[in-house]
């Protein structure tokens, strides 16, 4: 069975899925990147799909499962490099995926990442602290 690597660079895991997805493949990562999260403590997930041509309705299914069980986990998922193909699959399947955000490439989904993070610090700032940075910004 195919491994599907897990990178970490900082504090985002890296997800760049190279292999054809089988189902036993897919549910394997899930288990995987839980593991990672955890471990890591990691904020965010990118998961890199510009090598899949095709995506059926149990890969976009395990797409939204990571993105929810990241999301328990404190971290955000984005899905990076959708071919155009694909999104259109995804429509005609009727797979919206609640609760993934997309990016054209890894670096857009890595500044997605960091500005909400930075978005969800200013929402915790003490009081008047996220006016201040505002203003010196």
């Amino acid at each position: 069975m195919d491994r599907v690597p897990v990178l970490k660079i900082g504090d985002i895991l890296l997800v760049s899925i190279q292999v054809d997805m089988s189902d036993q493949t897919a549910l394997q990562l899930q288990e995987d990147l839980a593991e990672r999260i955890v471990a890591t403590g990691c904020h965010g997930v990118i998961i890199d799909i510009t090598a899949l041509d095709i995506v059926d309705s149990f890969i976009g299914r395990m797409l939204s499962t990571i993105a929810s069980m990241s999301k328990v986990l404190d971290a955000e998922t984005v899905v990076v490099g959708m071919r155009p193909a694909v999104a259109i699959t995804l429509v005609e399947l009727g797979l919206s995926l609640h609760g993934i955000r997309t990016a054209l490439n890894v670096e857009r989904g890595m500044e997605l990442i960091a500005s909400s993070r930075d978005d969800d610090w200013l929402d915790d700032a003490p009081e008047g602290h996220a006016d201040n940075e505002a203003v010196a910004s």
